[in-house]
């Protein structure tokens, strides 16, 4: 009786946070939970004619033409390894410039170069995709001009296949990283600055201090983002692929979401493309629990439930 009076006095006394809760709550009901109900169709023939109910039941029929089509193990590949990619040189990047930024002692120059790195992930990726086109194009390019005053022939970047894995990458480093390493920058905010006085006095470099101090703390938040950056291996945002993607390098840039795209709304393929995007859902579903399980398994503190 005491402990439900207590939970009772703790919601009125919450009563404000939980107001402002109902409309991000609100908002995943109806934008990501009813939505769900749709996946159905995956299972059916489905005809927007027909209806839902009325559609023809087919079981599994979708995900057999997905596994032994041509595209599966293709788009599988690049999915993973776009998103390999990523997670190799994109997951560290965040962490490495927070580090320098902690580091800097000229408060204007720190913020300066927190801006500059900051701004790209406020523009739109339709703006970057179109500023990567005109850098890489063998004619105008900045990086085929510098190719030629040294010698070099220049590259058509975005009509060769092997490039396509490491030109996405570092245009998502570009992009993201300044927004990401804030949060690893908050994370260092909330270190103790005794620590580092009392590493001083024990003789400790910026080296020893970096290790000892500043890396034991930022672990939690380091493993939290990693778990959720695994989760997004396989869910890669198919309009950034679409801006620079063509005909010609189809063969290392066609994901698992483009081809939901391209089945889904440009064939009308309504079905096949949902069972798709399922089977996405579920490979993701299965990497965040298994990368959860594994953090804490090694360090239960550190995982994300």
């Amino acid at each position: 009786m005491i402990k439900r009076n207590k939970k009772k006095y703790e919601l009125v006394d919450h009563k404000a946070l939980w107001i402002m809760l109902i409309p991000v709550l609100i908002y995943f009901i109806l934008f990501k939970y009813l939505p769900m109900a749709g996946v159905v169709i995956a299972f059916q023939r489905y005809s927007p004619f027909k209806g839902v109910l009325a559609s023809d039941w087919v079981g599994l029929e979708y995900f057999r033409q997905f596994f032994s089509s041509i595209y599966f193990t293709r788009v599988l590949r690049n999915t993973l390894m776009i998103g390999l990619f990523d997670l190799l040189f994109g997951f560290p990047f965040p962490i490495i410039l927070a580090l320098l930024l902690n580091g800097l002692s000229n408060r204007h120059f720190k913020k300066l170069t927190q801006t500059i790195t900051l701004l790209p992930h406020f523009v739109s990726f339709v703006v970057v995709a179109g500023i990567a086109i005109n850098m890489l194009s063998p004619s105008t390019g900045v990086i085929n001009a510098l190719r030629l005053k040294l010698g070099l022939d220049s590259i058509y970047f975005l009509q060769e296949p092997k490039y396509f894995w490491g030109i996405f990458t570092v245009i998502k480093i570009i992009k993201e990283s300044g927004f990401t390493a804030i949060i690893y920058l908050a994370a260092l905010t909330t270190i103790d600055p005794t620590l580092y006085e009392a590493a001083i006095c024990d003789g400790a470099n910026r080296a020893q201090q970096l290790k000892y101090v500043t890396f034991p703390a930022l672990i939690p938040t380091i493993v939290i983002m990693f778990i959720i950056k695994i989760g997004k291996i396989i869910s890669i945002s198919f309009e950034q692929i679409l801006l620079l993607q063509n005909d010609v390098i189809l063969s290392t840039s066609e994901v698992i979401s483009t081809l939901v795209y391209r089945r889904g709304l440009v064939n009308a393929d309504y079905s096949y493309a949902t069972a798709v995007g399922l089977f996405e859902t579920f490979v993701a579903l299965v990497l965040v629990l298994s990368s959860n399980a594994i953090v804490r398994r090694i360090k239960n503190d550190s995982s994300l439930w």
